[in-house]
């Protein structure tokens, strides 16, 4: 009977249902992420090849890493309200297929960096994806409170992706984009934990609000905003932008700080949920303004 259901199912499988599997979304974001980390490692405008097959090529294994993310964490998804209805966990997906279907885009992902862009930025991206597919959803989520800290490293690697994809080469610039997205995804992530502590709690994920309480995380994503805010001062204070760079991520910054401190002191039902959806606007908003300060002031103000 149980066979039959997983059948019935997997014949309802769509091209949509492939599409989930790449957390399209998150995909997009980091795409924001590595098309802007190209830009700014260039004074003027960059090839379109490599603009073009670069992106293809990210998206392609940032899509595959996101299926077997899929595919390791079904069981788990099956407990939690926010992922009960995604493709594999909900049997539209046969786990061979979305096997199948990772392998072939990662493959294919690779392929074109290789054959299109360069050795070093198919490198680092292969690692990107062994990072979060592997080291953080089979070890890291299960094993510490402090998975999305150490495993938030993979998820950070866009902006250098992007950068080297142009340059063929690991700058310092390129790696305090990496350190900011770094030091975003703790309080960004965090808040959503808060948000779903107990299907957490129903699925035996060690989230931080889960074994250390909500109080204590909350206090944590205060310190870790202002460490978040510090870091992104840092490309101002080396001379990689201007003084609206500046401006703009203390002003995006003090938001975030706003929306935490309302969360750490329980000011508003639904903070939780708000300071996650703000952490998404910051992330793009903030390397929004990188680039408007990159292509308007090419030539330090000071």
């Amino acid at each position: 009977m149980s066979t039959q259901h997983s059948v019935v199912n997997h014949s309802r499988a769509t091209w949509r249902d492939y599409f989930e599997l790449c957390k399209p979304r998150v995909v997009a974001l980091m795409l924001l992420t590595s098309v802007i980390g190209m830009l700014l490692s260039v004074p003027g405008m960059v090839p379109l090849d490599i603009l073009f097959w670069g992106n293809v090529g990210i998206a392609l294994c940032a899509g595959s890493a996101a299926a077997i993310n899929h595919l390791v964490d079904r069981q788990i998804d099956q407990k939690m309200k926010r992922t009960l209805n995604r493709p594999i966990a909900k049997g539209r997906v046969e786990p061979i297929n979305a096997v199948i279907f990772a392998g072939a885009i990662g493959v294919l992902g690779m392929a074109i960096l290789l054959a299109f862009v360069n050795a070093l930025t198919a490198w680092l991206t292969l690692a990107s994806l062994v990072g979060y597919a592997l080291i953080y959803t089979m070890f890291l989520k299960r094993a510490t409170p402090q998975n999305i800290v150490i495993g938030g490293l993979a998820g950070a690697a866009p902006p250098l992706l992007g950068w080297v994809a142009v340059t063929n080469s690991i700058d310092g610039h390129g790696l305090l984009l990496v350190l900011i997205i770094f030091a975003w995804t703790p309080p960004h992530f965090w808040a959503l934990a808060v948000h779903r502590k107990d299907d957490y709690a129903k699925a035996d994920i060690p989230m931080l609000p889960v074994t250390h309480g909500i109080k204590y995380t909350k206090i944590h994503i205060v310190l870790y905003t202002i460490i978040m805010i510090v870091v992104t001062i840092l490309p101002y204070l080396t001379g990689m932008f201007n003084g609206l760079y500046l401006l703009g991520a203390l002003v995006l910054g003090a938001g975030f700080l706003y929306w935490s401190v309302v969360m750490l002191l329980d000011k508003h039902p639904n903070a939780p949920m708000e300071t996650f959806k703000y952490s998404i606007i910051y992330l793009m908003a903030l390397f929004i303004v990188m680039l408007l300060d990159h292509y308007l002031f090419p030539m330090p103000l000071v």
